[in-house]
């Protein structure tokens, strides 16, 4: 059923309804926001490693640092889109 599923020419055909339906002027900017996208994805999920790997390794700590805060960094060359990240303080201490 599926003996020559992908082909050539159903590459081209699908590249050119792309082209088509998004036009050849937004293409460039959607795939330079989905490489920011997996940029920030990756660096996220590499701090939520990096923390969960500090907080089982340590042991009770004798006083909790205030945490720094992180900025999300931008594409390079692309300064206006840099924002710093706003971690939830616990507020539940009594």
């Amino acid at each position: 059923m599926f003996r020559n599923a992908l082909e050539p020419w159903h590459l081209v055909l699908l590249i050119l309804v792309i082209v088509l339906v998004f036009g050849s002027k937004k293409l460039p900017d959607m795939a330079r926001s989905l490489g920011k996208s997996a940029r920030i994805l990756k660096s996220e999920a590499k701090a939520m490693k990096d923390e969960g790997k500090q907080s089982t390794t340590s042991a009770q700590p004798a006083e909790e640092p205030t945490p720094a805060q992180r900025t999300i960094q931008a594409a390079p060359g692309d300064v206006s889109s840099s924002r710093p990240v706003n971690e939830p303080t616990d507020t539940t201490q009594r």
